[in-house]
């Protein structure tokens, strides 16, 4: 399944979405699946314990260039995800595509273009897009 476009995706969400047709369902849902993602996240940490999370400030002196940034910057995250854990925050991931694809479809947005303007952007101004 590694050839799936994101049309293909949002035309299926468009087949699948009937319940939670109404904007308002669909954007509660998306912001649901949100919270999903980080609880199962958070689980991974509190349950599981397959991944930790040891947070601090970020230690950057102070006359650096921001291209030299990334190598003092941490994700805060020890360990690695087990198969457990994986599969279900990839799941919860997934949930929250399929709403994220619906919203785009009550909205008439594509999906697809809107990914690749954000990859162009990226592509074009990459570590100045964001500072």
């Amino acid at each position: 399944m590694k050839g799936l476009s994101w049309d293909e995706f949002q035309d299926t969400v468009a087949d699948c979405l009937i319940r939670h047709k109404s904007i308002l369902d669909v954007l509660t849902k998306f912001q649901e699946t949100t919270a999903r993602v980080n609880r199962a996240v958070s689980k991974s940490v509190t349950n599981c314990g397959c991944i930790q999370i040891n947070a601090k400030k970020q230690q950057v002196p102070s006359e650096i260039r921001l291209y030299e940034l990334i190598s003092y910057m941490d994700t805060h995250t020890k360990g690695k995800l087990c198969d457990n854990c994986r599969e279900i925050i990839e799941l919860e991931i997934g949930n929250h595509l399929f709403y994220l694809a619906a919203l785009c479809n009550i909205l008439g947005l594509n999906l697809e273009d809107i990914l690749c303007a954000e990859n162009e952007k990226l592509s074009t101004l990459g570590i100045y897009n964001l500072s």
